[in-house]
C-alpha cells in the first residue's frame, strides 16, 4: 500500500541529507514517514520521527486517517521531548502531508531546516523505512488487533517500552537507543 501522495503542487525542499546517514550527536538529524497497520476496526497509519543518530523514535502518533494533522501531531510531540537546538536537518518524502504549509509553518517555527527525498526514492529515508519494515517484522505481523484501542496500546509498548529503551541494534554498538543516547551525553560529561 502507498502511504505518499506526491502528486500535488506544494513547494518541494531540497534532499540536503542526500543519503547521508552519519551525524555526530542527537538532536542533528530526524527523519520521519508514515506508514499503516491493519486493525479489524479498519486501518490506522502510523508516523513517527526516528533521531538519526540514536536511532530512537522521538515522536510518534497513530490515527485514523493519513493527515497533516497526524505527522504535525509526531512532530510536535518529537519537539516537546527533545526540544532541539535551531538548524535540525528534518527529512521526509514529498508527501502532502509534509509539503502542506501547516508542516512547513512549524518547521519554521522549530527553526528546523527541511530535506526531502528525491521522488520515489525510498533510498533517501532508507533508515525511517527500516524501522518501520522492523516493526511491521516483529511486531505487526505478528499481533493481530482487534480494535483500535488495543492497537493503540500495544504499539505505545513496542515503541516506548521495547524499542527505544529494550531493542538492541549493531549500529549503536549492540545497546539501545535510549543507552546509547544516555553513553552519549555521559562521555559528553566526562569531557567537561
Amino acid at each position: 500500500m502507498t502511504t505518499t501522495d506526491s502528486n500535488h503542487t506544494n513547494p518541494i525542499a531540497p534532499n540536503i541529507l542526500n543519503q547521508n546517514f552519519a551525524t555526530t550527536a542527537p538532536n542533528k538529524v530526524w527523519v520521519t514517514d508514515i506508514t499503516y497497520i491493519p486493525c479489524r476496526e479498519g486501518r490506522l497509519y502510523l508516523a513517527s520521527v526516528l533521531d538519526l543518530f540514536t536511532r530512537k523514535i522521538v515522536g510518534w502518533k497513530l490515527a485514523d486517517r493519513m493527515t497533516t494533522d497526524l505527522v504535525l501531531a509526531a512532530l510536535d510531540q518529537a519537539y516537546a521531548s527533545q526540544k532541539p537546538k535551531k538548524g535540525l536537518i528534518h527529512h521526509s518524502d514529498r508527501g502532502s502531508q509534509y509539503t502542506s504549509e501547516e508542516y512547513r509553518n512549524k518547521l519554521k517555527q522549530y527553526k528546523m531546516k527541511a530535506s526531502m527525498s528525491r521522488k520515489g526514492n525510498c533510498y533517501d529515508n532508507a533508515c525511517i523505512e527500516s524501522f518501520h519494515s522492523v516493526l511491521k517484522k516483529e511486531f505487526i505481523y505478528c499481533t493481530k488487533f482487534q480494535t483500535k484501542v488495543q492497537a493503540q496500546q500495544e504499539v505505545f509498548e513496542y515503541i516506548e517500552l521495547f524499542y527505544n529503551r529494550k531493542r538492541i541494534h549493531g549500529s549503536l554498538g549492540y545497546l539501545s537507543p535510549d543507552r546509547f543516547e544516555a553513553e552519549y551525553y555521559k562521555s559528553i560529561c566526562k569531557q567537561r
